[in-house]
C-alpha cells in the first residue's frame, strides 16, 4: 500500500507495478498504471532471478504434484492456461508498460529478445515438471496485445521476434503430447492470426467483438483448422431477450460446424442484468443440444 484516500487506492501489485484505482469498485474500470518494475536491463535480469524461478511450487503451491496428479484418471478436459507469464509480449507489457515495449523493438530489439526467450525457458521448464505428473489435453497462451481497431505490434514484427519464441514452448508441448495450443487475445487480431497458425496454435479466444471480431467471418476464412472460443458479444446479453435471440441466431452456423464452444468474448460487464444472463445461458444450452458441442 503507497496511499489512500475516500475515492482511490495506490499500491504495488504481484506483478510489482505501481498503480492507481477505484477503492470501493476497483473492477469498474481499467486501472491507472503509474510505474512499471522493469526500465532497464539490469531491472529485468533482477527481476527475473527474483521472481521467475520456474519451481511449481512458488507459483502454483506447495502441493502442486497432488494437484497435478489428481487429474490423471480424469473424464474431462485439463485445460492449462499460463495466465500473465504465459506468453511473448502479454507478460513484458506487464513488466515495461505498453508504450516503453512497443518502442524497445525499435530502440533495443536485443534485449526485446532476451526478455522472449527468458520467458520462453521459463514456461518450457514449467510446463515439464507439470507434464511429468500429469498429461494434459490443451495448453494455452496469453497474450492480450489487440486495441479495438488492430494488433499493438505488427504482424511483421509478431513473426521477426515472437514466432521463434512459440515455436520452442509449442514444439516442446506437442512433443511431450499435448494434443492442442489455445492463445488468448482481446481486440482486433484478425492480422496476426496467420502468424499463430504457423506457430501451431489452433485454438484462439475471445474473440471481442466490440473490436471487429466476428466468429462467423473467421471460420470462412480459416474452417476447421482453427478452432474457437468465445465470440458471443457480451453487448446483446445487457440489451436483453430479443438480441439474446438475435446473436445466437448470427453464430448458430459456427456452432453446428463444430470446432467450436460459444461463450461471452469476455468477462460480463455489470450492466448485464442477472436474469439476462441467465436467460442467456438456458438459450445456449438449448441452441447446443444436438450439435457437436453437446459432445
Amino acid at each position: 500500500m503507497i496511499e489512500q484516500d475516500d475515492v482511490y487506492i495506490t499500491y504495488v501489485d504481484a506483478q510489482g507495478i505501481i498503480m492507481r484505482e477505484f477503492k470501493n469498485n476497483p473492477y469498474s474500470s481499467m486501472p491507472q498504471f503509474i510505474r512499471f518494475p522493469v526500465e532497464t536491463r539490469e531491472d529485468f535480469r533482477k527481476f527475473w532471478r527474483e521472481r521467475m524461478v520456474p519451481d511449481p511450487a512458488l507459483h502454483i503451491g506447495p502441493d502442486w504434484r497432488e494437484q497435478s496428479q489428481q487429474h490423471r484418471n480424469r473424464d474431462y478436459p485439463f485445460v492449462i492456461i499460463a495466465d500473465r507469464w504465459g506468453g511473448m509480449f502479454g507478460p513484458l507489457r506487464n513488466l515495461l508498460g505498453v508504450e516503453n515495449l512497443c518502442m524497445m523493438f525499435y530502440d533495443d530489439p536485443a534485449f526485446v529478445e532476451e526478455m522472449m526467450e527468458a520467458d520462453a525457458d521459463f514456461i518450457i521448464a514449467m510446463l515439464g515438471q507439470i507434464l511429468d505428473e500429469t498429461d494434459i489435453d490443451v495448453f494455452g497462451l496469453w497474450e492480450d496485445m489487440g486495441y479495438n481497431t488492430g494488433p499493438l505490434v505488427s504482424a511483421d514484427m509478431v513473426r521477426k521476434y515472437m514466432l521463434p519464441q512459440y515455436k520452442r514452448v509449442i514444439e516442446f508441448a506437442r512433443g511431450r503430447g499435448v494434443p492442442h495450443i489455445t492463445l488468448d487475445s482481446d481486440g482486433q487480431i484478425d492480422s496476426l492470426i496467420p502468424v499463430w497458425l504457423d506457430a501451431g496454435v489452433d485454438i484462439l479466444y475471445p474473440f471481442e467483438c466490440a473490436a471487429g471480431m466476428d466468429v462467423v467471418a473467421v471460420r470462412k476464412k480459416y474452417g476447421l483448422d482453427l478452432r474457437m472460443w468465445g465470440g458471443f458479444d457480451k453487448r446483446a446479453v445487457a440489451r436483453g431477450k430479443q438480441a439474446i435471440d438475435a446473436e445466437l441466431a448470427r453464430i448458430a452456423p459456427v456452432i453446428e460446424d463444430g470446432g467450436y464452444i460459444p461463450y461471452l468474448d469476455h468477462t460480463a460487464p455489470p450492466d448485464i442484468s442477472f436474469g439476462n444472463y441467465c436467460y442467456f445461458m438456458e438459450r445456449l444450452l438449448q441452441t447446443l443440444e444436438g450439435t457437436p458441442c453437446a459432445k
